[in-house]
């Protein structure tokens, strides 16, 4: 793999599904991962299988179904977590277990009343069990984003000797600052001995709105893998979102990464994400959200209708949006009336124009938002 190359491993079905009242049916999560898969996911994190029947089922069925992403189950540092992994990957042609522990001293002491000691021995003990079942085996350090650097290290090069593929860095809290995120990565490539024998993921959280912030900071230090969720839902304030990693990567081309994501599919899957999970989109998400490509102020749509790149970076068409939206409120100007009107088959000359414009502000002072309708009523 070239290591300008980042993985982008999708826990939508993990993750993702966490978010209080979410939870989808076996057939909806096959959907999702078959969509996922056309979408050019690498790696699509399944379920927890030993969570519930149901999680079992969904996780074999889609281990039974994706051709060709790598199929992961989460589990804890536990026998029967791994076992139930295992028996639910057991015909996905690229089966990934993923097992892990809290790295964190509060985490150590007050989720698993354990020892630094305990927790690497624990640790290296679940990561060479995985491997009985798997060759691909990622290990999560849980809350590596407040854990001791010095031990998070010992730690990452502990299972990386157990024969650890991945090692996931979680900013679980959403806590870090992109500054830290770096010189955190950074400093387990210097310290750590055998770290290139092993992907580092960032799997980050946005409880401070930084989880995108924080993953692409941690690509630049060196991760190769990116835990994200379609429209960055997930527990809390959510995860780092798949469509602003893949975009950022797409856009910033100076940064010298790519990505297997073909973007024409990114709004079509929050679209079927967000129906099935009956969580609907913000209007003003980034790159997916109804108004990232909308304009409503006079000065906004008037430098777009002159050139879109004035106020657009990205074709809307380039990410799945079948057109930018030029959107008729008492901010709009003239410019965007007579093109609204123009495509509805009026064409005015400027006194006339004027005269319109006059009536229209009125109108969309009373009616906040100018549909058609309501200029063919305002033309007569």
């Amino acid at each position: 793999m070239s290591n300008n190359r980042i993985q982008i491993f999708d826990t939508t079905l993990r993750d993702g599904e966490q978010v209080p009242g979410c939870q989808l049916n076996k057939e909806e999560k096959i959907e999702v991962a078959k969509q996922l898969e056309l979408l050019g996911v690498d790696i699509i994190e399944a379920g927890f299988p030993i969570s519930s029947p149901g999680d079992f089922d969904a996780v074999k069925a889609i281990a039974d179904t994706v051709k060709e992403a790598t199929v992961c189950g989460l589990t804890r540092s536990k026998k029967e977590d791994i076992d139930a992994a295992a028996a639910a990957l057991k015909s996905a042609k690229r089966p990934r277990i993923h097992t892990g522990i809290g790295a964190s001293d509060v985490h150590i002491k007050h989720k698993f009343n354990s020892t630094r000691e305990k927790i690497v021995e624990q640790g290296v003990w679940a990561v060479k069990y995985a491997k009985s079942f798997v060759e691909d085996v990622e290990f999560f350090a849980e809350d590596a984003g407040r854990a001791d650097l010095e031990f998070l290290a010992k730690l990452t090069e502990a299972v990386i000797d157990a024969g650890a593929t991945v090692v996931n860095l979680p900013d679980t809290t959403g806590y870090l600052l992109p500054h830290q995120m770096h010189q955190r990565i950074s400093y387990l490539y210097e310290n750590v001995k055998n770290i290139h024998k092993a992907t580092i993921s960032m799997h980050n959280h946005n409880d401070l709105g930084l989880a995108t912030a924080n993953t692409i900071a941690g690509i630049e230090a060196g991760a190769r893998q990116v835990e994200v969720t379609i429209n960055g839902i997930g527990e809390r304030a959510g995860n780092t979102s798949l469509e602003e990693i893949a975009m950022i990567l797409n856009v910033h081309k100076d940064l010298g990464f790519v990505t297997g994501i073909n973007p024409k599919y990114l709004y079509p899957t929050s679209l079927l994400v967000s129906n099935l999970m009956g969580m609907p989109v913000q209007a003003n998400k980034a790159i997916v959200g109804a108004n990232a490509f909308a304009h409503s102020s006079g000065i906004h749509q008037d430098g777009f209708l002159k050139h879109a790149q004035n106020y657009e970076i990205m074709n809307p068409e380039d990410v799945g949006v079948p057109s930018s939206a030029i959107v008729l409120t008492s901010r709009s100007g003239r410019a965007a009336l007579r093109h609204r009107l123009s495509l509805l088959g009026f064409d005015f000359e400027k006194p006339e124009l004027d005269k319109i414009y006059t009536r229209f502000l009125i109108m969309a002072d009373e009616r906040k938002m100018i549909h058609d309708e309501d200029l063919k009523e305002l033309v007569g």
